[in-house]
């Protein structure tokens, strides 16, 4: 049976609703990869319903080199639980992918230092490290090189979670769009097989981020929420008790506030609301829905509350972005939704 080009699903032409459908027998591509391709238009939403575990257990079972992408800006998304036992003795590089969204003042070795530190509180052991970016083709040759050193012949497997630029990646390794890449997660559906260059590189499906604010929003919200360009710093001032209404996605109080700072990294599509802590409810309550826009798919939110014990540090909203806060403040509160995880990490930047 013949398989999409875009996604690896086998390709069908009975059943319109069904994945892997085309309406022209001897297509290349299935009929969601090539709107997604051309259009950007999603037919068929896969965000759910791939099994992250199975994924695993097929890699692990596989004699490769694994090259893990992580999405730099949505650093903490990224990482898999359990990663080093589900994954043991295994030749891992990592690749941090969406450089280019970060700041410019944001140099390499300090990309690399932060990404070394979380690894090591996460106990994931890399073979290597490489930064790339869409920005010509960054990182790209780094890539192919450790490939040469680290692959000893064996299949290239790309594997990370959904939306990171695994796709992307490929295509740039290939040096042509083969693979489909698109902001939507869930955009490959099975496993992908392509010989370039004599190299055999795997594509997997990318595992499910069951905790990102990405999988609790319509997927047309997802062009608000999902930078495309290098992301300009949202620079307040702080002082007594302070709140940001991040659109209706998200909430930070801060209290206690003196020769504070909170620097805000984010789309900027997306619009910061900021205000007394004291009014913050019921400007909540007020414009929830309509200024305060997009909000989540259910209502549910959580409030995480904890003492600032680092000079600066970042609070985390995975699939949103982060703030930076630093200087005097007593207690830190985020309001999320109940699904999304929140981390609280020493400062990126």
């Amino acid at each position: 049976m013949a398989v999409c080009k875009g996604c690896g699903v086998t390709l069908q032409s009975t059943d319109p609703n069904a994945i892997g459908y085309t309406p022209k027998e001897g297509s290349e591509y299935c009929q969601r990869c090539f709107r997604l391709m051309h259009y950007d238009d999603l037919t068929v939403s896969m965000r759910t319903g791939i099994d992250p575990d199975q994924i695993i257990e097929q890699i692990a079972k596989m004699d490769a080199l694994i090259i893990y992408v992580v999405d730099l800006f949505d650093f903490e998304a990224g990482m898999i639980p359990g990663l080093a036992r589900k994954l043991p003795d295994k030749d891992i590089l990592m690749v941090c992918a969406k450089r280019d969204i970060l700041p410019d003042t944001l140099n390499h070795e300090k990309v690399a230092r932060f990404v070394f530190a979380r690894l090591k509180e996460l106990n994931i052991k890399v073979k290597g490290l490489v930064l790339t970016s869409k920005l010509h083709s960054e990182g790209i040759d780094d890539v192919k090189e450790a490939i040469r050193m680290l692959g000893h012949g064996r299949p290239v497997v790309v594997m990370g979670r959904a939306n990171s630029g695994k796709s992307t990646l490929l295509n740039n390794l290939f040096g042509q769009n083969i693979l489909t890449s698109s902001r939507f997660p869930g955009t490959t559906l099975e496993m992908n097989q392509i010989v370039v260059d004599g190299i055999t590189y795997i594509d997997t499906p990318g595992i499910e981020i069951e905790n990102s604010l990405l999988m609790d929003v319509n997927e047309s919200d997802l062009k608000t929420i999902l930078p495309y360009k290098t992301i300009k710093p949202q620079i307040f001032q702080l002082h007594g008790d302070q709140s940001f209404a991040v659109a209706g996605l998200a909430r930070l109080d801060l209290m206690e506030c003196d020769h504070a700072a909170c620097v805000w990294y984010l789309s900027d599509k997306l619009q910061v609301h900021r205000s007394k802590v004291q009014a913050a409810d019921e400007l909540w309550r007020k414009h929830y829905g309509e200024l305060f826009s997009p909000v989540p798919l259910e209502e549910n939110f959580r409030v995480s509350t904890i003492r600032k014990n680092l000079s600066k540090m970042d609070i985390v909203i995975d699939g949103l972005g982060w703030a930076s806060v630093s200087g005097q403040i007593s207690t830190i509160s985020v309001r999320a939704p109940k699904s999304v995880n929140v981390t609280f990490r020493k400062a990126m930047l």
